[in-house]
């Protein structure tokens, strides 16, 4: 139990989420990473929590305190995750949180409820794609999969993006998990001109960067924006890029940081998602809060496009693509969908009210 008058102790676990407190780190981050980065900075800010966050190693002083949240380091991302749990645990102790929580479906997940469940401490888990709830990710990590379920097992709650991917996590694993969208800051919009058609992900093959390209070569009466930093391990980035200077109306940019890639979706007339499968992307949320509509070749969690009107499907046919996006930019179209994003981030996602989802969340673990 947590002592009388003492702030509850919150502990973020995202090793890659660095770079988000300290822009000079130039690291990959995905939205995992983000959705965990802006809870723990909106929770610095009441007195009744003391937040902590583990990071990987990046070279950088253990222990600073960067906007409240005080980091701490643990493993080199680069290396073994299993060999080095020791240093991911010391990390967890100098932390003594009364809670923690993570953003992951991998053996770090497993190493975190281990040592919630041998020191007592509460563990939340939230999943981050579709794939981890509908069987796919245990299907192609079969080795680790017995370590993920029982971490997932030990979740006291299991968090859910989406109730679709609630749903599947029912149906594969038997787990009940609380649904809770993502949260965002809310800006202020201006009125600038919307002159792109605009990509934002990693160059994971899962993100298929390539049927971005083609799009730009089918649609050569728009100019086309593809901010892509090279994913992990990614060996082929080089080619990507190649492919990509060779579309003359489609400007690469090799990565843009959290904090200043709001100017780009400021001046976007839509946003294009290829991905496979994703939870709930924060690149849509992005999208939303500066009133962009979304064209998405197949990920459209809860039917929320359709339903909110702020987007089109093309229900996984590339083929229907360069159509949609003549349809979604048409200007009447264009500003119809824009507004519906909009209000649809200011109803769902604004950060003030999803935060006082976890505050009442984070009480109740106490009593669990």
């Amino acid at each position: 139990m947590v002592e009388p008058h003492r702030p509850l102790r919150i502990c973020f676990v995202s090793l890659r989420a660095y770079p988000l407190f300290n822009p000079e780190c130039k690291e990959v981050f995905g939205g995992a990473e983000v959705d965990l980065y802006l809870l723990a900075v909106e929770l610095a800010k009441d007195p009744d929590y003391e937040i902590s966050f583990i990071v990987g190693d990046f070279g950088q002083l253990d222990g600073k305190c960067r906007e409240g949240v005080k980091l701490y380091k643990s493993i080199n991302v680069d290396k073994n995750m299993i060999l080095q749990g020791r240093r991911l645990w010391s990390a967890l102790k100098r932390a003594d949180a009364d809670i923690i929580m993570s953003e992951s479906c991998s053996l770090n997940s497993f190493l975190q409820a281990l040592f919630c469940q041998r020191f007592d401490r509460r563990f939340i888990l939230r999943t981050s794609s579709s794939q981890e709830c509908d069987g796919t990710y245990l299907c192609r990590h079969r080795l680790r999969a017995p370590f993920v379920t029982w971490a997932f097992q030990r979740a006291k709650p299991l968090i859910t993006q989406n109730l679709s991917d609630a749903a599947d996590l029912k149906r594969t694993l038997g787990l009940d998990s609380l649904v809770i969208a993502n949260g965002t800051r809310l800006p202020q919009l201006e009125g600038s001109p919307r002159d792109v058609v605009l990509w934002v992900a990693r160059s994971a093959p899962s993100k298929q960067p390539e049927v971005f390209i083609e799009m730009a070569r089918t649609v050569p009466e728009e100019s086309f924006l593809m901010i892509c930093p090279r994913a992990v391990e990614d060996k082929n980035y080089n080619e990507l890029k190649r492919k990509a200077d060779s579309v003359a109306n489609l400007t690469f940019i090799e990565g843009v940081s959290y904090h200043q890639i709001g100017a780009y979706f400021q001046r976007a007339k839509a946003f294009v998602c290829t991905s496979l499968g994703e939870g709930f992307p924060n690149t849509y949320i992005q999208a939303c809060q500066f009133g962009v509509p979304i064209l998405t070749l197949q990920v459209n969690p809860d039917n929320f496009l359709n339903r909110y009107r702020c987007g089109l499907c093309a229900e996984g046919d590339c083929e229907k693509m360069p159509e949609l996006l003549r349809q979604l930019i048409s200007p009447e179209t264009r500003a119809e969908m824009g507004v519906n994003a909009r209000r649809y981030a200011e109803e769902c996602h604004d950060i003030n009210k999803i935060i006082q989802r976890y505050k009442t969340l984070f009480t109740a673990s106490q009593e669990i």
